[in-house]
């Protein structure tokens, strides 16, 4: 039994290892006075992190990316939510197959759904980039809309529900006073999670931007082709650090841990 225990000891401490190590060797080379990514680093200087905060392209790209993500999230939710409300409260012909429909864009590879999008949005339809990538990004992150509120719904006692309406309310009346302050804190998680996919969405983006529209995951990608300085290194950290600001605010708003 001890020998199985240090086994899955070790195992754990080997998946952490590869998860953290590349992290820390990021963090680590973010902080070097070489021109180039080198490790271990030689001395120690912040003016890659200034060079983020200069460069123009990292700028546009990172605000583009955040309203573009938001905005997303926003439509993912409006949708998701009623939607998530329906298919658990509700029995009708068709119920499985349309629960399967919105949690197909998790199982189609997000490059296959990257070139279906350009090719019916964009070529087809002749829509604007903007609007292609809005449009992308919202279906990729409808998924956690349903599933995280979905889950939300169903851990609610109908009989609260049953309560307000036996008292006169509407069903609408209910949704809107009963049912949705007790999910806030699955629709905050959802929002949350969904923005944090959004906004790192690499496969689907390469596909949906184009001239004068470029997310920042893209930007970097583009950056290091020419570049190998340690300035995509500092940029990397302080997503990791946003990241994690985001899932500390859901730790403390939501009680994810409970």
């Amino acid at each position: 039994m001890k020998r199985k225990n240090y086994f899955l000891l070790f195992m754990v401490v080997l998946v952490y290892f590869f998860i953290f190590a590349p992290l820390i060797l990021i963090a680590l080379t973010s902080f070097t006075t070489e021109s180039y990514i080198s490790f271990p680093p030689v001395g120690f200087s912040l003016k890659w992190y200034e060079n983020v905060f200069s460069n123009q392209t990292f700028i546009d790209a990172f605000q583009l990316s955040f309203l573009i993500s938001t905005a997303a999230t926003v439509i993912a939710l409006l949708v998701g939510i009623p939607g998530a409300y329906a298919l658990s409260r509700y029995n009708f012909k068709g119920k499985k197959l349309i629960k399967d429909l919105f949690f197909s864009p998790n199982m189609v590879p997000q490059v296959v759904c990257g070139f279906a999008l350009f090719t019916f949005i964009i070529v087809r339809l002749r829509l604007s980039v903007r609007v292609a990538l809005l449009v992308g990004l919202a279906i990729s992150v409808v998924t956690y809309a349903f599933r995280i509120v979905g889950a939300s719904i169903e851990s609610l006692d109908y009989a609260i529900e049953e309560a307000g309406m036996s008292l006169g309310a509407s069903r609408l009346t209910v949704f809107f006073k009963i049912v949705l302050p007790n999910i806030s804190s699955g629709i905050v998680s959802a929002f949350l999670l969904a923005f944090i996919n959004a906004f790192n969405n690499v496969p689907l983006t390469i596909f949906l931007s184009g001239p004068g529209v470029t997310t920042l995951p893209v930007a970097m990608m583009s950056y290091i082709e020419y570049n190998y300085d340690p300035t995509v290194s500092a940029l990397s950290v302080l997503l990791m650090i946003m990241s994690f600001a985001i899932m500390l605010v859901t730790e403390k708003l939501v009680k994810v841990g409970k």
